[in-house]
């Protein structure tokens, strides 16, 4: 009989159950192994590390073995979806809720495309920038005979047939114009021609300059990188002429990051939050009390606020040793007195709440999640109760932003809905620390007692209009910051890192606008007179109206 060409696949063998281990305890019954039997509990913790060494020692002799298994199977999945991070089945009831695109880790499911809106991966629609050429039928036009038929006439269709091309280039183009001279052979007068209309009189366009600001600061490509590639491509922009070019920018751009900071200290609600930068030359932070010898703050962050007003979402970053907290009080220095409080949304570090006052607090119910997620292993079915009931407060919030409710709605709907969710909730955590089901100090009781810590400001949203579940936005954001660090490492300067600063606040505004960053930055860049005197009627979402008004357009 002829042996089969394919080999059988070995039986997966099973995951030993994680479970929470101190290492002291096995110390422990590896010496009372010496003098007594083992109890039934010592038994099976000694019987877990056996299965968790023997299995590891298995996965990395499989030929198959792979980083990304033996991760997942460590640290867990990376998305935090409740039907990754809690695989078994929910119980009857539990799946009345689907995922919501407001739950951590989790994704708005696709509807089903439209048949003829695609061309591709990317539909037409998904290319606002690109450039639009309509292409008529030859010696044909609307009422014409139909040349198939002796009686028809054709008329347009509202929807053209399309085609998309793409074409590469240098992320800056250069132009060379070789004016042509002559010369008076008796008089030895010199004639040039004349220039092109439109070419400007600068070497650098503002174009050129927003889009080296664009790269560095919104999508983390170095100076140096751009340098190489440019030379490769064979238009040389050297790495100091993209920093003075930026340098010089900023102080255009300076009024109307300065006008956002204004609006800023305005919204209703805002979210803070930072981390860590490097900066070369900066010099510690003293104390106003500093003793002789302190070596003051030292530490680096970058923070990043963003703030709702009047419908608009407004990011501000700042880079230095002081902390988010203190960097949105002085932001909140700019408010109107007349004013009621505004919302903060941030998470319990006391390093965001520093120096503000007179806010209504609200903490990050992602950020309270998340414990719980990370002891999933070794309480799977307390940890999924939670993750459910989570999971239905998000989807209540996803259906009131679908059904685009106002502020007093919102609330109104989420009180109906979420109110006793969160109600049960809380019972349900109070009787597993007073009903002693849990240990205080392990993992899981540590997630509930943070929860029950701060339930006043983690359920703000069921009490004040506007007041919302999370500071995913500051996190997004934070991104963008983090993206930056890992590429250039560090600023070299204080005045670098406000540059930098100046560039994410106007870029990331712009994205969280639903506004081309390009199209902003070179209309600020080239308008910089009546942005310097009227700030205001050039943010975001108001430039295009000035911009088709008279004044130069990008």
């Amino acid at each position: 009989m002829a042996r089969s060409k394919h080999r059988q696949k070995p039986a997966a063998r099973p995951e030993p159950r994680r479970r929470e281990v101190d290492p002291g305890a096995l110390t422990q019954v590896l010496d009372v192994t010496r003098c007594r039997p083992l109890t039934e509990e010592e038994f099976q913790l000694l019987q877990a590390a056996l299965e968790t060494l023997v299995f590891l020692t298995l996965e990395l002799e499989r030929k198959d073995a792979t980083i990304g298994r033996l991760r997942r199977w460590l640290f867990g999945a990376t998305t935090e979806r409740t039907d990754q991070v809690c695989p078994e089945p929910a119980a009857k009831g539990d799946a009345a809720a689907p995922a919501a695109e407001g739950e951590a880790g989790s994704a708005p499911e696709k509807g089903p495309r439209r048949k003829g809106d695609s061309h591709g991966r990317n539909g037409r629609k998904d290319f606002p920038g690109a450039t639009r050429v309509k292409v008529p039928i030859e010696n044909m036009k609307s009422g014409d005979p139909c040349p198939k038929c002796p009686k028809g006439k054709v008329y347009p269709l509202p929807i053209p047939k399309v085609l998309i091309r793409v074409k590469g280039m240098a992320p800056i183009e250069a132009t060379v114009y070789e004016l042509e001279r002559m010369r008076c052979n008796l008089c030895g007068e010199v004639f040039t021609a004349a220039e092109p209309a439109g070419i400007g009189t600068e070497k650098y366009d503002e174009s050129a300059v927003a889009m080296v600001g664009l790269l560095k600061y919104d999508t983390g490509l170095p100076f140096n990188r751009l340098e190489k590639l440019q030379k490769a491509l064979g238009i040389p922009l050297p790495a100091t002429t993209q920093w003075e070019l930026v340098e010089d920018a900023a102080e255009t751009l300076e009024p109307a990051v300065a006008e956002l900071i204004r609006l800023a200290a305005q919204g209703e609600l805002l979210h803070n939050d930072d981390t860590t930068m490097r900066i070369l030359d900066l010099p510690p932070m003293l104390p106003l009390d500093a003793e002789e010898g302190d070596r003051g703050r030292t530490g680096v962050y970058t923070s990043g606020i963003i703030a709702r007003t009047h419908g608009h979402d407004i990011a501000l970053f700042f880079s230095g040793h002081q902390h988010a907290g203190e960097n949105l009080a002085d932001v909140l220095r700019h408010r109107a007195e007349d004013l009621p409080p505004p919302i903060h949304m941030c998470d319990a570090l006391p390093h965001n709440q520093k120096g503000i006052k007179g806010t209504l607090l609200a903490h990050c119910l992602a950020h309270a999640r998340r414990n719980f997620v990370d002891v999933q292993p070794g309480f799977p079915e307390e940890v999924r109760h939670v993750l459910v009931a989570l999971k239905q407060v998000y989807h209540h919030d996803e259906l009131a932003r679908q059904q685009d409710l106002n502020q007093q709605e919102r609330l109104r709907f989420h009180k109906e809905n979420s109110g006793p969710i969160m109600k049960d909730l809380e019972a349900w955590l109070r009787d597993q620390l007073d009903g002693k089901r849990v240990e205080p100090a392990s993992g899981l009781g540590k997630a509930i007692t943070y929860m029950l810590k701060y339930w006043q400001p983690l359920t703000l949203f069921l009490r004040v209009p506007g007041a919302g579940l999370d500071n995913n936005i500051a996190e997004r954001a934070l991104k963008k910051v983090i993206l930056h660090r890992k590429n250039a490492l560090f600023y070299r300067t204080g005045h670098g890192a406000e540059v930098g600063d100046l560039f994410m606040s106007l870029t990331h505004t712009a994205h969280l606008n639903q506004v081309n960053p390009f199209d902003y930055l070179v209309a600020l860049l080239r308008n910089a007179e009546a942005v310097a005197d009227d700030p205001s009627a050039w943010m975001p979402w108001n430039f295009r109206e000035h911009n088709s008004a008279g004044a130069k357009t990008a």
